[in-house]
């Protein structure tokens, strides 16, 4: 592939074609990423999360333009709800990012969630293996702001940055969603609105009661910014920079690397072993078999599940007993 060699050059059109590959799930696209992935591993990823409205674009932005003053080559991935017409993303976010969007030195994609739960799309993490791959040291990824279930950010992000803004009631939906444990960074920004001192109490309070996670673990700080003037922001770097530090130390950062690399092989598996075992279904008149008898109502969608499953171990435990000097050999289901 010739994308290759410009893309691990930094060039901005050939990552832009390589993350579209990626997320149209082009038959190119798996093959494009195993080879891009031994260049990878060297960007620090931030994850920005929290409920809608509380002005996460416009931190993003401000942080983006802070990294790139140090020099920093900047990727910025925003999860932007689906389009119900198009099934793209909506680009909000990526409109509202006005500082970083005028320099070539940040390069800023919006993807759609197209349905997948958690905050995030299904091509986050092999578009941030591309920006990685191209040279973008730091990547900052924006989750989409439903305010429910925004946990995946954490299997991707070295340092997840949670947002909220007083008057709105993200304290309870940072509970519900789970976020207050993910937190590694708390901001309340529009921190000159009236209730901000409430909004920054409630959340230290919820932090106080929070498990301990033991004596020399990372304890969050709860910050305050105006994002929209810049204000905090600064703090909010420093600390994020601190963050990095305490990962550093007694091997936290390969801690990390190992939880991550579980959760994204975990998704492979589920998603390799659905799909192969839907093809066998489909192929062999077992699915159609198996739906009509749920629609008749002898069977639940669940046992219907199971059954499939016991088919498709029973099929290929036939053919390894008919080939005996072929079963077991990896790279065979």
């Amino acid at each position: 592939m010739d994308l290759i060699p410009r893309l691990l050059a930094g060039e901005s059109p050939a990552l832009a074609r390589a993350i579209t590959l990626v997320e149209n799930q082009h038959p190119d696209a798996r093959e494009l990423v195993a080879r891009l992935y031994p260049h990878t591993g060297q960007a620090r990823v931030i994850g920005i999360t929290g409920p809608p409205g509380v002005g996460k674009s416009t931190l993003t932005d401000q942080l983006a333009v802070r990294f790139r003053q140090e020099g920093m080559p900047v990727g910025v991935v925003a999860v932007d709800p689906t389009s119900p017409f198009t099934g793209g993303a909506i680009l909000g976010d990526r409109l509202r990012m006005t500082r970083a969007a005028g320099d070539p030195g940040v390069f800023i994609r919006s993807l759609a969630t197209r349905g997948q739960l958690g905050g995030l799309s299904r091509a986050t993490g092999d578009v941030i293996k591309l920006m990685d791959a191209a040279g973008r040291r730091l990547i900052l990824l924006e989750t989409v702001g439903t305010g429910q279930a925004e946990i995946d950010v954490m299997n991707y992000a070295h340092t997840t940055v949670v947002v909220a803004a007083p008057g709105l009631g993200d304290e309870i939906q940072a509970i519900k969603a789970g976020i207050m444990e993910i937190g590694d960074v708390f901001v309340v920004n529009k921190a000159d609105r009236e209730g901000a001192d409430r909004t920054v109490a409630e959340l230290e309070m919820m932090l106080d009661m929070a498990p301990d996670r033991g004596g020399d673990a990372w304890k969050p700080r709860v910050l305050r910014t105006v994002a929209r003037d810049g204000t905090g922001v600064d703090e909010v770097l420093r600390e994020v920079k601190a963050h990095w530090g305490h990962l550093e130390q007694a091997g936290r950062l390969q801690v990390w690397r190992r939880r991550q690399a579980e959760f994204e092989l975990a998704g492979m598996v589920r998603s390799l072993a659905a799909a192969r075992l839907l093809e066998w279904a489909h192929q062999t008149g077992v699915w159609a078999e198996v739906r009509d008898r749920v629609v008749e109502r002898s069977l639940d969608p669940c046992a219907g599940a199971e059954l499939l499953l016991r088919e498709y171990r029973e099929a290929f435990g036939r053919r390894a007993a008919k080939s005996p000097g072929t079963a077991g050999r990896r790279g065979e289901v």
